[in-house]
């Protein structure tokens, strides 16, 4: 597992190198003010404005967000973990919702009918208009402002979660629930002692995708109801300074990407503990 997780390491320290190589390399044949393709303007601009060097931008990390403030990389470390807070909240709810629903459309294939087209509807509705509409039913509820961005960013977890729980539910082998049949084990007992460890494999990518998606609901519910403090708010902030600044603007993108892999980290060493003392099955 150590040495798996180290080689894992290596290729993205290799695929951060070749992005940037890549960024350098757009900069010196890239045009400066865009260009097209077959008539298609998709090729983006290179100047400095826009594209600032890879190391204009390390080095904004050690400069002063604004004069007499701490440190552009102290400032975005406040911000992402106040984003890591809400979004592990939301990740954490997420997870319940799309458990629940999942276990309650395997009980009842009724449900599964009933409930699936909607869970599959609900991610097609547009965050920022979803919002709003979240913001003013928990404000009557009295909720904190945070308490609403953590929900929008359950919305966008649960889905993930729910969908690969109902395919881990039905994932137990037909002659091992058949053998619970035979001592008349109840469905919940099945459930517990069969179902839910069956599950596991599938549940873990679910909750993996579901902790990035959790990260982008966040982000896109602060800059939505213009709550402070996260890195969300910070981009907007940094965003305003793009002409004077430009690699500003970068490091807080730098500060959200950081955190999405560092939530999905989180869920990676969930996985090893919970998988690490799983039977091996027999191999030869």
């Amino acid at each position: 597992m150590i040495r798996q997780a180290a080689r894992r390491s290596s290729l993205f320290v290799v695929a951060l190198a070749a992005v940037a190589a890549t960024w350098e390399l757009y900069k010196v044949v890239g045009p400066e003010t865009g260009g097209e393709v077959f008539g298609w303007a998709i090729l983006p601009k290179s100047n400095d404005r826009v594209m600032p060097h890879t190391w204009e931008m390390i080095a904004e990390f050690f400069d002063s967000e604004t004069r007499g403030t701490p440190l552009v990389w102290q400032a975005v470390l406040g911000y992402a973990w106040f984003t890591f807070r809400l979004a592990l909240f939301g990740l954490f709810v997420g997870t319940v919702v799309g458990v629940g629903l999942a276990i309650l459309m395997a009980r009842f294939r009724v449900m599964e009918r009933g409930l699936l087209p909607y869970v599959i509807a609900s991610q097609t509705v547009p965050l920022i208009a979803l919002a709003p509409q979240i913001a003013t039913i928990a404000g009557n509820w009295g909720l904190p402002r945070w308490a609403w961005v953590s929900i929008l960013g359950a919305f966008l977890a649960f889905f993930p979660i729910s969908i690969a729980m109902l395919k881990g539910l039905s994932s137990a082998p037909d002659a091992a629930v058949e053998l619970m049949d035979s001592y008349a084990a109840s469905w919940w007992t099945t459930l517990v002692k069969l179902r839910l460890p069956a599950s596991m494999g599938y549940l873990v990518p679910g909750m993996k995708l579901a902790a990035t998606a959790s990260v982008i609901g966040v982000i896109v519910s602060e800059i939505s109801t213009g709550l402070a403090g996260g890195i969300g708010r910070a981009t907007l902030q940094y965003a305003a300074k793009a002409t004077s600044e430009p690699a500003q603007v970068y490091t807080a993108l730098i500060g959200a990407g950081a955190l999405g892999l560092l939530l999905y980290g989180f869920v990676v060493a969930m996985e090893f503990a919970l998988m690490r003392n799983r039977p091996q099955e027999a191999t030869g």
